[in-house]
């Protein structure tokens, strides 16, 4: 299972593990945290850790990231929640996602 997470986090440059989807998300943290990330324009991938009992179980061993929502960029943990808003206010968030958007695109 540690192998699935590890290619769904090097495989896409955004990647938001969340309770739900953005549609639909199913706590209020996923919710902001997927909100952030639709504002920014930029294109993410997302997981639905309630559907997937093996990456709800093995997600917080990947990095020692105990909680729900976990967003990687470029394959990096960037955090849960408060992080990426904080990322979002300052205007960071963009800025990262776009960059590690732009290298798949120039692939």
């Amino acid at each position: 299972m540690l192998a699935k997470i590890d290619e769904q986090v090097k495989n896409n440059p955004v990647v938001l593990y969340m309770k739900g989807t953005p549609q639909m998300p199913s706590c209020g943290f996923s919710s902001r945290t997927a909100a952030a990330l639709v504002e920014t324009g930029e294109k993410f991938a997302f997981v639905n850790v309630l559907a997937d009992q093996g990456i709800y179980q093995f997600l917080p061993k990947y990095q020692d990231w105990p909680t729900f929502p976990q967003l990687y960029i470029d394959g990096e943990l960037q955090g849960g929640c408060d992080i990426t808003l904080e990322l979002a206010e300052s205007g960071e968030l963009k800025a990262l996602m776009a960059a590690a958007n732009a290298k798949v695109d120039q692939a």
